[in-house]
């Protein structure tokens, strides 16, 4: 069975206020003609379809012909929501249009429930596990406390419970959107972590042929059998190195797996350029970005004035402005934000707390207390969006 994974649409959304949608609809374009072309039995959607909760028309019009058009070529498709999308949205008349092979798997409580398809082979189950927001899942799913690996835990017991009841030799896929431990993130996604406490062990999903994930927008491979297709298009400059693709699967008779790389369109190459204002403006060397979106560092000891007018008469799509001198006017020392780069929210607060006391380190006490302390904003906030939701 040929499986295309893909997820992380995101649509509707924008790139540093560049509107994508013409961008997003070219992907769309790309992946019905990759269903016709590569005979594909089934595509595999991992969450964020959507940018968020309430999206806009366009992109849900967007929507509406991706499904208008895989139904019209009898190719099923099983979308889980994610993250960023409103589940109970989504998943309006799933039952009804579930009846033209567009399977939306939104509601936890149906995490078990497969969507059964057949090859000359024999039966092949999809698990479709929406993103599994843990305070707001917890009791359905039988759960007194625990975090993303618990409430994952739980609707993988539920899943190999289910397959263990079927006919021998069925094979399984499982659709998952959570940070799995080992996978690389980059800046557009949403943090759903706090001091690591989302991230879930792949261990988690043994006993499944195969795991189509979404969340991380980088295309990676954890295990021969556990995958992120990544988003189809960059949506921040952390991903100017990334080749954008959907992963191919064949599932072979006896479950085994076998994946190829499916680049996707790319409507504008992404630059990052680092020098001082002169170097930028005046050596040839740069010329061949002019066509890209770029992101400039400036490391003029001093502000030059109106560094981005200038910038864009030679870079004429300079989307993002950013200054880190090379020296440091004053006492030398390095900035607040240079200070901060690549620290997590929990190693921040620890830092302050040793500021403020000097000589004295967090013990592993006031450390869980921090960790709980953003556990619970963040919960806390999940709740008021599900609420608007």
């Amino acid at each position: 069975m040929r499986l295309l994974h893909t997820s992380d649409w995101h649509l509707g959304r924008s790139f540093h206020r560049e509107s994508l949608l013409d961008a997003q609809r070219a992907f769309l374009d790309h992946l019905v003609a990759v269903v016709r072309s590569e005979r594909v039995d089934a595509v595999l959607v991992a969450g964020d379809v959507y940018d968020r909760a309430l999206p806009g028309l366009d992109a849900v019009a967007l929507f509406d012909d991706v499904l208008h058009r895989l139904a019209a070529l009898e190719v099923p498709a099983v979308f889980i929501s994610g993250n960023h999308d409103s589940a109970r949205r989504l998943g309006v008349a799933a039952g009804l249009i579930g009846r033209a092979g567009i399977h939306l798997r939104t509601d936890p409580a149906n995490c078990a429930t497969p969507v059964l398809l057949a090859d000359r082979h024999g039966p092949v189950a999809l698990y479709g596990l929406p993103y599994l927001e843990p305070a707001l899942v917890r009791e359905g799913l039988g759960l007194e406390r625990g975090g993303h690996a618990a409430v994952l835990g739980a609707a993988m017991d539920r899943v190999r419970a289910d397959l263990a009841g079927r006919p021998a030799g069925t094979r399984s896929v499982v659709l998952a959107h959570a940070f799995v431990t080992g996978g690389q993130p980059c800046d557009s996604e949403r943090d759903i972590t706090v001091g690591g406490v989302a991230g879930v062990p792949a261990p988690v999903f043994d006993g499944v042929d195969y795991v189509a994930l979404g969340h991380l927008h980088g295309c990676q491979t954890l295990t021969p059998r556990l995958r992120y297709s990544g988003s189809p298009l960059a949506y921040s400059f952390s991903e100017a190195r990334q080749r954008k693709s959907m992963w191919l699967v064949e599932l072979g008779a006896d479950g085994a797996v076998a994946a190829e790389r499916i680049a996707c369109p790319v409507p504008r190459e992404l630059a990052c350029l680092r020098g001082s204002l002169k170097e930028l403006l005046t050596l040839p060397e740069y010329d061949t970005y002019r066509d890209c979106w770029v992101q400039v560092t400036l490391t003029d000891p001093g502000r030059p004035a109106e560094p981005m007018e200038r910038l864009r008469r030679r870079f004429p799509h300079t989307l993002q402005l950013l200054f880190d001198p090379d020296e440091t006017p004053g006492d030398g020392k390095p900035s607040y934000a240079a200070r901060l780069r690549g620290r997590t929210d929990l190693e921040v607060a620890e830092g302050f707390v040793r500021h403020v006391r000097p000589g004295d380190e967090v013990d592993p006490a006031e450390r869980v207390w921090l960790r709980e302390a953003f556990e619970a904003v963040r919960q806390s906030a999940d709740r008021a969006q599900e609420g608007a939701r």
